[in-house]
């Protein structure tokens, strides 16, 4: 169906009105954590040793304006070219930096200026603890709708982060479908965002707290599985979730029976997924050769490999851990030249009943 351009003039007025309000949220209300009114923006995921090592060495200021809603930094980073969509003062980005080392890149775009201000600012002198002798990392005011304005090519990019930022959006198909036109194949989307367990009222999406705070954009998380599937990911993994408490009064009272999550995710840019587990009679085997993880690699919340130690798994699991970065770091025995059916997954534990992971 053509849209009249009445309608399409209204379409951006309404994603401009959005973006207006995230920018003042952002850039003005909110100074630090303690001035948000839920928890979705300061849940996070069990942030790793090394990773926690490294965010000692980051400036205090860069972390006291952070409002992430989960750890969305990924292993296995080293000399890969990593985008962090929406990275506010940074905070992510540097983490990065030191994880994908001198050798590789690191590109922050955002739309706040107060923010990028900040991240701009400390980027020499966080260079300097970090002890590269030229900066790896670069940051571009713009809209996460349109990665070209910022010069991003396609198939540039191995991993794509984000960290609860694509909710504030009001076009998230054209942000997936700009991430994975981007990415390389075998590349990663591994992101952190809000979900609810139903549809949000249009009369919440709008509500500037609910909507700065990532309430009010969350995606219905059987909405989102419906969008990656129509972009040619038809099986994302879970990593992490846990649940958004919305404990004042008055926006309580507005979103009513709505279950609101903090869901990190990972999806791999692979055309050789099936919208189900098959069982090909495949086996993994971790080498144990990731730095930051050498006893264990954690897929997602199903997958959790032991060095050295045989795991049989479906196709699609054995497809990620062969046709991407991780392929070095694993042997994968068997191919798909022989089918056995449907592959039998487990059930992880999991806090939102409602949250339907891809396939496993």
């Amino acid at each position: 169906m053509t849209t009249s351009p009445a309608a399409a003039v209204a379409d951006e007025n309404a994603r401009e009105n959005a973006r207006e309000n995230a920018r003042e949220y952002y850039g003005k209300v909110l100074q630090g954590t303690d001035d948000l009114k839920t928890s979705a923006c300061c849940t996070g995921d069990a942030i790793p040793d090394a990773h926690k090592a490294i965010l000692k060495d980051i400036e205090d200021e860069i972390l006291t304006r952070f409002y992430g809603c989960g750890s969305p930094v990924p292993e296995a980073l080293q000399g890969q070219t990593v985008l962090d969509l929406g990275c506010g003062t940074g905070r992510d980005v540097y983490l990065a930096s030191k994880l994908v080392g001198p050798t590789g890149r690191v590109i922050g775009l955002d739309m706040t200026d107060e923010q990028l201000e900040v991240a701009t600012r400390h980027v020499e002198s966080q260079m300097a603890k970090f002890g590269f002798a030229r900066p790896n990392v670069e940051f571009h005011r713009a809209y996460i709708e349109d990665l070209a304005s910022a010069g991003i090519e396609d198939e540039s990019v191995d991993v794509v982060i984000s960290n609860c930022v694509i909710n504030l959006s009001s076009d998230k198909r054209k942000v997936f479908s700009e991430i994975f036109r981007v990415l390389k194949p075998g590349g990663e989307l591994y992101f952190s965002d809000v979900y609810s367990d139903r549809r949000v009222p249009d009369a919440l999406r709008t509500h500037p707290v609910l909507h700065g705070e990532c309430l009010g954009g969350a995606l219905y998380i059987e909405d989102f599985r419906r969008l990656l599937r129509d972009l040619g990911c038809p099986d994302y993994r879970v990593v992490a979730q846990s649940t958004i408490e919305v404990t004042e009064p008055e926006l309580h009272a507005l979103v009513g029976n709505i279950k609101f999550y903090s869901i990190t995710i990972r999806a791999f840019k692979l055309a050789s997924l099936e919208d189900l587990c098959e069982d090909y009679g495949q086996v993994a085997l971790y080498k144990g050769t990731i730095p930051e993880a050498p006893h264990v690699c954690t897929l997602d919340d199903h997958h959790c490999f032991d060095k050295g130690r045989a795991v049989p798994v479906c196709g699609n699991t054995a497809a990620m851990l062969q046709e991407t970065r991780f392929g070095s770091h694993f042997t994968i025995i068997g191919d798909r030249s022989t089918h056995h059916g449907v592959f039998e997954c487990g059930d992880a534990p999991k806090e939102s009943p409602e949250a339907s992971a891809g396939c496993c």
